[in-house]
Formats: structure tokens, sequence, C-alpha cells
């Protein structure tokens, strides 16, 4: 764990609540948030799955490892990256290297229940999404857990008590 950029990076599937979480959580601790997607869609000036139509899973994986180098170079930012940012070993270390690596955790189960309908979900569009979801978890669930200094279980507590917990959780190991 570095803290000495004091950034926290949140990951997770899609649907665990990076982004919501990372909202409150920067605005609990006064930093700014950043979402690894939206910097990617502001750069682009299309949404992820244009992005995927146009240029392919590899294209946008190619962008993302672009866009994670740069802000893990910030300092003092929350930022929630995309579910498969941790594919790219490159990823991983630099997550590793520049901040504190919370997981935010679910089961796939309940990943699928809220990411039903799946818009601007570009990988749940081909198929059955509930084992789309499964096959995702099996490959990245390890690999959210090799880098993370934090596993946060997302299924029953609120917003504001995952949060809490969060910052308990950061203000005893300081």
């Amino acid at each position: 764990m570095n803290s000495s950029t004091n950034n926290i990076f949140l990951i997770g599937l899609m649907g665990a609540g990076k982004s919501t979480v990372g909202k409150v959580l920067a605005k609990k601790l006064g930093r700014r948030f950043l979402d690894a997607d939206h910097v990617i869609e502001e750069r682009c000036g299309v949404k992820i799955p244009v992005i995927f139509e146009m240029e392919g899973e590899e294209g946008f994986r190619k962008r993302e490892v672009q866009a994670i180098r740069e802000i893990t170079a910030e300092q003092d930012i929350i930022l929630a990256t995309g579910g498969g940012a941790i594919l790219s070993p490159e990823n991983r270390q630099a997550l590793s290297e520049y901040g504190t690596v919370i997981y935010l955790h679910a089961n796939p189960v309940e990943l699928w229940h809220r990411t039903k309908g799946g818009e601007g979900r570009p990988l749940l569009k081909n198929g059955d999404a509930k084992k789309i979801l499964e096959n995702l978890y099996a490959i990245r669930d390890p690999l959210y857990r090799e880098i993370a200094d934090y596993v946060i279980e997302t299924g029953k507590p609120s917003v504001n008590q995952l949060v809490n917990t969060l910052v308990m959780q950061l203000e005893l190991s300081a």
C-alpha cells in the first residue's frame, strides 16, 4: 500500500458501486473524484459502447491503460476504474504502486440484478448477461484480490454505510 500520493482506487466488476461509492467517498474526504471510463469518453468524444463498436475491446483497453497511467500519477484523488482495468498487468502495477486499492466485492448474481438493462455495458450485450458476469467474475476476482489492500463487501450496506466503513478502515491504517 502506497499512501504517499493519498490516492484511493476503487476496483470491482461492473455494478459493484465503484462510481457511486467513489463520489460519496470523495465528497466526505474532500478529494477530487474521477471515473476512468468517463475520462476515456471525454478524451474520445464518444461513449464507451461506441469505442467498443469501432475499436473492439482491445482498442478500448489500450486507451484505458493510457488513461490510468496518467490518472494514477495525480495526487489526492479517488478513482473508480472500469471493471476490466485489472486485466492489464501495467494497470495492476500502477494501481498498486500509486495508491490504496479497495476492491468493492459483490457476487455475480447480485451484480446481474444491479446491471439488468445493461445500458452502456458492451460486454453484457451479446449473450446471457448472468453467465457473462459469472465468467468475468471467475477471471477477474483473483486479479482484484491480488492488488487489493482492502476487500469490502457491497451486498447489504447502504452507500453511506459502505463509505463510513471505508473511512474507518483508512483511518485505522493511517
